[in-house]
């Protein structure tokens, strides 16, 4: 079964409004992560609609993600009470309404979002207590952040599991925290067949327990295309088949599907 870690059917709307037929005809099993309120009640209507018509589950996942503090139009900064949005996250999270709490994290990319890290560090940890609460794993979204990371790692460590988006460090990282005691899955998308050295290199050599597969959609295009969608799942996975096995880490693309779906499960079900 083809799973995707991490996406955002609201927003893959924007580019393809056939995007959730396109999941169930794959057979996608996939964790929707969604950053506001009335996002999460769209994705709980498109869960609810899965389970009615036994379709693959669309799971549903809510967290402060770090860029919502510098969200904004056209014309101004949205205002968003933040402190509301983590009483939400926690009522549903005691609701069992959530599979995972994020994506949430820290993205230090540049200077504009530089300017909100005392509100990234605000609300980081209190989201990771609900997740510790209620035995929820997490779903990380971080950009030029991993030292922000290893300082709360021992907060991570007491999390279910820790699921990294688009993990953005090295594979010394990566072992770093699974000895500290993280509970980690990396989560890999495109990035894989776009020369990001770092996701190759991890995706190859990480034991295979720990490796999650993700869209990101549709904010993970493959070279040449506008979005990324679903059906990128398959040549992902046969991508990093090939990274593992010109590593000697051999292994088919379906062992590797299998292995990962059951590495999905595991965390989120």
């Amino acid at each position: 079964m083809l799973t995707d870690a991490h996406c955002h059917p609201s927003d893959l709307y924007t580019f393809f409004n056939d995007f959730e037929e396109e999941r169930i005809r794959l057979g996608v099993t996939a964790a929707a992560s969604a950053c506001m309120e009335s996002e999460y009640i769209q994705y709980e209507e498109l869960s609810r609609n899965t389970k009615n018509n036994n379709a693959p589950p669309l799971l549903v996942c809510l967290g402060i993600h770090p860029q919502i503090f510098k969200m904004i139009n056209d014309k101004e900064t949205i205002k968003i009470d933040y402190n509301k949005l983590l009483e939400t996250l926690e009522q549903l999270a005691s609701e069992k309404r959530i599979a995972a709490v994020g994506e949430c994290g820290f993205d230090l990319f540049n200077s504009v979002f530089k300017e909100t890290e005392a509100l990234q560090d605000r609300f980081f940890s209190p989201q990771i207590d609900i997740a510790i609460r209620y035995e929820l794993p997490v779903v990380l979204h971080v950009r030029r952040a991993m030292n922000k990371i290893f300082a709360v790692s021992s907060l991570l460590a007491k999390c279910k599991a820790v699921v990294f988006h688009s993990w953005p460090g090295t594979f010394e990282e990566a072992q770093a925290l699974l000895r500290k005691g993280v509970n980690a899955y990396f989560s890999f998308g495109n990035t894989i067949m776009l020369n990001h050295k770092q996701a190759i290199r991890s995706c190859a050599l990480l034991p295979s327990d720990r490796l999650l597969t993700e869209t990101d959609a549709p904010y993970q295009p493959r070279r040449g295309q506008a979005f990324s969608q679903w059906s990128d799942l398959p040549l992902i996975l046969e991508a990093a088949a090939t990274l593992r096995n010109e590593a000697g880490n051999k292994i088919s693309v379906n062992d590797l599907e299998n292995q990962i779906e059951s590495n999905f499960r595991k965390v989120f079900l």
